[in-house]
């Protein structure tokens, strides 16, 4: 029998991390050729994750220039990936998430007739800019998508809310698969600063901080905050790698630069972030997929926005939300620094996203949705 011809897309680094493991597992399958498309709308962030997942693309559309804008990206992806899909012939295409390369790789898909799998399908904030322009990419997704990956029973439920029920399957989140494969005791980091902190000894808190809709006042009042938790607290040491945009170096610069105990350093690859988390002490954060991965190593996440489409986490007591204002955030840190039980609570809490075998369940979907194998057993938390 012929195999499918099941072709990944991908394009940002959190995306890397999340489809890597799926690229893999389909690869594994008899009946499936995994074919691995990437758009490179963030360069040298993807490539340090395919590296990392010893991972080769089967065509790269290399669309990233400086200060590219979200139509550059849009415009670009599109007319790249119709190059793509002619060449490659793909039966069914993966998207992942919520990214201008998720969007423009569902439409591309849907212009050549070839039916879409969206993973990480049914976030929702219901706030179209928050995150922006993330809300509504994955909206517009749903829209196109003919299976839908969820990563819990919520998700599912956003979606059951607007009529989409047929296709849905609820798999758990691929980022904990990929967990199970980059955090190691013995691992050595290329970053020398991260060999040389105690991490017994001092509370380390991992910073990132990158979201378009924290550009300008949001941002200046993290940044001001997390500066603040440092000056009051000589026992905490502060990493943040620090994402290339020149918004964020610009402003990362100016408010956290040159002090003490703060260390601003180049984005890590994937490993390395997952190693970091593993053994630092807190994560402050406004990503979306650290909501999920820190849990899973048994850190408690304060998230740097306003709201959040992992309500799952907030629920379970995993992640709080401490908002975009500057003495909020300061008292939320200071909280978990300072408050034994507080903080004993949020990291023993259950993670909701996952069991290590999403990765194993998709692919079973698309196979059962080409008449190919029974249809997965659901995820439940």
């Amino acid at each position: 029998m012929k195999k499918l011809r099941i072709m990944s897309v991908f394009g940002t680094r959190p995306e890397a991390i999340k489809m890597a493991p799926l690229v893999q597992e389909l690869a594994r399958r008899e009946e499936i050729c995994s074919i691995c498309c990437v758009t490179a709308q963030h360069r040298e962030m993807l490539d340090s994750v395919l590296q990392v997942f010893h991972i080769v693309p089967d065509w790269d559309l290399d669309i990233m220039t400086p200060r590219q804008t979200l139509s550059t990206i849009t415009s670009k992806c599109l007319t790249g990936m119709d190059q793509a899909v002619e060449a490659l012939s793909p039966d069914m295409i993966l998207v992942h998430g919520d990214t201008s390369t998720t969007f423009a790789g569902a439409l591309s898909a849907f212009y050549h007739k070839v039916p879409v799998g969206h993973v990480e399908a049914g976030l929702r904030t219901y706030d179209k800019y928050s995150p922006y322009p993330e809300e509504m990419n994955r909206k517009l997704v749903t829209s196109l998508a003919d299976l839908f990956f969820c990563p819990t029973e919520q998700n599912r439920d956003n979606l059951a809310r607007e009529g989409v029920t047929k296709g849905v399957y609820v798999t758990g989140n691929t980022v904990i698969d990929a967990l199970r494969t980059t955090v190691r005791e013995d691992f050595v980091f290329s970053t020398g600063i991260l060999n040389q902190l105690d991490y017994a000894g001092k509370k380390v808190i991992l910073v990132t901080c990158h979201r378009r809709e924290n550009y300008g006042a949001p941002m200046t009042a993290i940044m001001t905050a997390l500066r603040r938790l440092a000056e009051a607290h000589p026992d905490v040491e502060m990493v943040y790698p620090v994402h290339l945009s020149p918004v964020v170096q610009e402003a990362a610069k100016k408010y956290l630069g040159g002090r003490e105990r703060i260390h601003l350093i180049d984005p890590l690859a994937a490993d390395e972030m997952h190693n970091l988390m593993a053994r630092c002490h807190l994560v402050m954060t406004d990503s979306g997929g650290l909501q999920e991965e820190a849990p899973a190593l048994g850190k408690p996440v304060l998230v740097l926005r306003r709201e959040t489409e992992r309500p799952e986490a907030v629920k379970a007591g995993t992640v709080r939300l401490a908002g975009v204002e500057e003495q909020a955030i300061f008292q939320e840190g200071c909280r978990l620094l300072e408050d034994d039980a507080a903080y004993a609570a949020m990291a023993h809490a259950v993670n909701p996203y996952g069991d290590g075998s999403a990765c194993r369940r998709i692919a079973q979907a698309v196979l059962h949705h080409f008449g190919r194998g029974d249809a997965p057993e659901a995820f439940h938390a």
